[in-house]
């Protein structure tokens, strides 16, 4: 498994990131341990988690995710692992974080308190890569990066990262860091799949130009991309069965993974993937760790047979005939989940 360094600092990492925020919602904790257990025998080192996780987040277990990452920690070497998690901003519509009674922020005070929570469920004395989820523009970027800085000071953080940003709040927060000798984001932990390359537009150019590493997320566009929704499925247990029968915002979000765009995308994705002999879930995976501006792919399961298949991308390189037919099904269908 190829390895690659999280923006300027000196953390090197897996390609493959183990996701988590199934974790204590759709898979529980002994399957959670089994799909933990596998990226970890098959090198995967990085494993990114959250204090809103399991999603969606909900206030009765909120928190369950990052313990149960705490407890299988416990059966490894700390020293071997590469530990990410999430202080929660602002929902901005898509969610409200169930923490702090539904007021959570990136003022000092909410992220003195995120961490500390962080620590305590996930049985550890430091976070490897300490990233806010969900940016809060309206808030002075400054005032955020000091109270980060003191995390990295007191050696509770050692690499900072944020989550869900734009490119203005991504350059916003990188001339302040620079202006005030402030630690910096050295990633950005956004949505990025062969049905949502949105990223390419203008953040990928701030990340080759300001050294910032991508950490992509939903690399399967939420399972869309599995083919799991073809011809009008809904698959039991599924994320986005369960959104399509929730709330509004939530059916909403599910229409955005699943829509006629999206599926016709991944009809063609399927078949380019079965041309070259693999799964998409393989073609996905690898295509995504392929860009140059990405450190570490993060990847989700809910059951270990799952594993497999995204494992397998760790040692593929998509040829050139391929990627030129993955952007033509990206030419001819822009944007599909808008």
């Amino acid at each position: 498994m190829n390895r690659n360094r999280l923006g300027r600092s000196g953390i090197v990492v897996s390609d493959i990131c183990m996701g988590t925020m199934t974790f204590g919602n759709q898979a529980d904790e002994k399957t959670a341990f089994a799909i933990l257990d596998m990226a970890y025998d098959a090198g995967v080192d990085f494993y990114d988690t959250a204090e809103v996780y399991p999603v969606p987040p909900q206030e009765h277990y909120m928190g369950v995710t990052e313990e149960i990452v705490g407890r299988w920690m416990k059966t490894k070497p700390r020293d071997s692992i590469i530990l990410a998690s999430k202080v929660a901003g602002p929902g901005h519509g898509w969610i409200t974080p169930p923490v702090r009674s539904g007021k959570s922020g990136l003022d000092r005070h909410h992220i003195m308190r995120a961490i500390e929570g962080s620590l305590k469920r996930l049985d550890t004395d430091y976070i490897d890569l300490y990233q806010t989820h969900w940016p809060d523009h309206d808030f002075y970027y400054e005032e955020t990066l000091r109270a980060l800085e003191e995390l990295v000071d007191a050696g509770k953080v050692r690499v900072l990262g944020c989550s869900n940003e734009t490119s203005w709040g991504l350059t916003k927060s990188l001339w302040m860091a620079d202006a005030h000798g402030l630690p910096r984001y050295e990633t950005i932990q956004n949505n990025f799949s062969l049905n949502n390359r949105r990223f390419e537009d203008e953040l990928a150019q701030v990340c080759r130009k300001e050294q910032v590493s991508l950490i992509p997320y939903s690399p399967l566009a939420g399972g869309v991309l599995s083919g799991k929704y073809n011809h009008g499925a809904r698959p039991r247990g599924a994320r986005f069965t369960f959104y399509l029968e929730g709330e509004e915002r939530q059916q909403k979000m599910a229409s955005r993974f699943v829509n006629d765009q999206s599926l016709e995308a991944t009809a063609r994705f399927q078949a380019i993937a079965a041309e070259a002999g693999m799964s998409v879930v393989t073609m996905a995976t690898a295509w995504s760790k392929q860009h140059d501006f990405v450190a570490s792919t993060i990847v989700g399961a809910t059951t270990p047979e799952q594993m497999p298949d995204i494992l397998a991308a760790a040692d593929i390189t998509l040829e050139p005939a391929i990627l030129a037919l993955i952007d033509e099904v990206s030419r001819d269908i822009r944007y599909p989940l808008g």
